[in-house]
């Protein structure tokens, strides 16, 4: 009897566990990745797929789990059912791998779970009340709420809740509350999602890259900065009084950090065109703080990867890399070939671009102060990037000193000498030394330090100080300088009004010009134009800048 027991458990694990809806809906040609619930909401799959598969692919779900109820129940044992109902549904929640390779589709089985229900209450022996009441109180939650994920627990509370109080066995009990638990765990990035209020709710519609006509939507990966940043995120705020007081190290906070997977944490909204199109970008972040990039850029580049693959499943058609993302997998060369399907740009030609556009209105107002250019120095922070060398590549010509300050004298020295034979008339020197920067009246700073790095001993009084570093390479305590000048970089605002959930912490209304280089490639369509790499072509600089000029973006100065 008990090996008969432990055998049908066995098969109601395998034939929970078996791709039905996958097979059928791959047969049509339809993306399971892209087109799964898990992803859209069953409505937004059935305008997605049309009611016949998408209703098909339903059916047979919940015949899975009626079947395994129905071959427990030949053993006449309620506690036999109630766990063959947890073995179906998580054969279907954890498939073995080769039925579906690499990338199986992230179904929640809320078909599963109903086909079992029902197979309990018509075989399983179960009280109908047992089983009826839990599907109540999920079409309830689901008027109320609005959220599947929600009502789901919802309805599983009940039938744990209602197991546990009935005279049915341990074995039954522990089935009901492992069904509990496992839905609990599946859903868990939807209760995230419904605490950041980023989840949709029922018969709410859902972007989609080529759904409307007036609209595109995108995704943008971001990082939390400090562990400040981390309790933005409303799913983790609640940490926060628990590190204050000590229950919660901050190693451990930071561990956790990185062993999560990308999540959709915010959306900006209200972006539209001069020409009247809808930019929809979703937020994305797997939390890696700044000193994980650093010493660990295998664990970065393996998050970006993910982060792309979860940007196209959300229907995104461009996915931007921000702040060290923009660097990780040889600057992004790696996060697209392994996902092809979707555009990667680590944003450097708009960044570029921004600089670009605002060097000649930086300089100009500093000649106007009375200051002659031609006497001036210029420091050049970062100056082994590609950014800062364009910088110093522009202003050149037009100061009579430059301070190229980097950690690489090497490529230092290359770069200083290619400058020598651009701009004749003007003294360039090299250094890795911070404090030759005294001297200098202008400061232009472009690395990817995590931290600040340059103080006030760095900065004579009356210096301009242009930062292009993200996070900011000025130490606030800069402002104390007399007559110092701290002028933000590569800060772009939107056309329309655009709100967030989410702080970038780049003011009101205003993105970085990387994130702006993701949404004017997905407005223009003009995918060839992302940036990878360490190279950006002088011709996409300028793309970016007419287009955005045209689209209505607005560098922040």
């Amino acid at each position: 009897m008990a090996f008969l027991s432990v055998l049908l458990l066995g098969v109601a694990f395998v034939v929970g566990s078996l791709p039905l809806g996958h097979w059928l809906l791959a047969r049509l040609g339809v993306n399971t990745r892209t087109h799964s619930a898990y992803n859209l909401g069953v409505e937004n799959v059935l305008r997605r797929v049309g009611p016949g598969p998408a209703l098909t692919s339903a059916a047979l779900d919940f015949a899975k789990g009626f079947v395994a109820v129905l071959m427990a129940s030949s053993l006449h044992s309620p506690e036999l059912c109630v766990l063959a109902a947890l073995a179906a549904y998580l054969g279907h929640l954890n498939p073995p791998r080769f039925l579906y390779g690499d990338m199986p589709p992230r179904g929640r089985g809320n078909l599963v779970l109903l086909g079992v229900l029902a197979g309990l209450s018509v075989a399983g022996g179960l009280s109908l009340w047992l089983t009826v009441l839990p599907v109540v109180v999920y079409a309830t939650a689901v008027g109320f709420w609005g959220y599947v994920s929600t009502a789901t627990v919802a309805g599983l509370l009940t039938f744990a809740g209602l197991v546990a109080l009935s005279p049915l066995g341990i074995p039954a009990k522990l089935g009901a509350l492992g069904l509990l638990v496992a839905a609990t765990w599946r859903f868990k990035e939807n209760l995230g999602r419904i605490l950041d209020r980023t989840e949709p709710r029922f018969g709410e519609d859902v972007p989609m890259a080529g759904k409307r006509p007036d609209q595109v939507v995108t995704a943008f990966m971001i990082h939390p900065m400090t562990l400040e940043n981390f309790w933005q995120s409303s799913r983790f705020a609640w940490m926060k009084p628990l590190v204050e007081r000590g229950v919660i190290s901050e190693a451990s906070v930071r561990q956790m950090a990185q062993n999560l997977r990308p999540m959709k944490v915010g959306e900006l909204h209200g972006i539209k065109t001069v020409e009247g199109k809808e930019i929809r970008c979703y937020l994305l972040s797997s939390p890696l703080l700044p000193d994980v990039f650093r010493d660990q850029p295998e664990l970065a580049t393996r998050r970006a990867i993910e982060g792309a693959r979860l940007a196209h499943e959300l229907g995104a058609e461009v996915f931007g890399l921000g702040a060290f993302w923009s660097v990780v997998g040889n600057k992004g060369v790696d996060v697209q070939a392994a996902v092809p399907e979707i555009t990667v740009t680590n944003g450097g030609a708009y960044t570029s671009g921004t600089i670009k556009a605002a060097i000649p209105g930086i300089l100009e107002h500093f000649q106007q102060t009375g200051r002659d250019l031609k006497q001036a120095t210029a420091g050049i922070v970062g100056a082994n990037g590609v950014v800062a060398f364009g910088i110093a590549r522009t202003i050149a010509p037009q100061v009579g000193k430059i301070i190229m300050v980097g950690r690489d004298m090497e490529r230092l020295n290359r770069s200083a000498n290619t400058l020598r034979r651009a701009a004749k008339d003007t003294e360039i020197v090299t250094t890795t030394d911070y404090s030759t920067l005294k001297e200098a009246d202008l400061i232009f700073s472009a690395t990817s330090d995590p931290n600040p790095v340059i103080f006030p001993q760095h900065v004579k009084p009356g210096a301009w100080l242009f930062d292009e570093g993200r996070p900011a390479d000025v130490d606030e305590s800069v402002r104390e300088v007399p007559g110092a000048r701290i002028i933000p970089g590569g800060v772009v605002r939107p056309p329309g009004g655009m709100t967030s959930n989410i702080d970038l912490q780049f003011g009101e209304g205003a993105v970085p010009a990387c994130l702006a280089e993701t949404l004017i490639i997905a407005a223009t369509g003009e995918h060839d134009r992302k940036s990878l790499g360490p190279q950006t072509l002088t011709e996409n600089i300028n793309f970016f800048v007419e287009q955005a000029e045209e689209l209505g973006f607005t560098v922040v100065d």
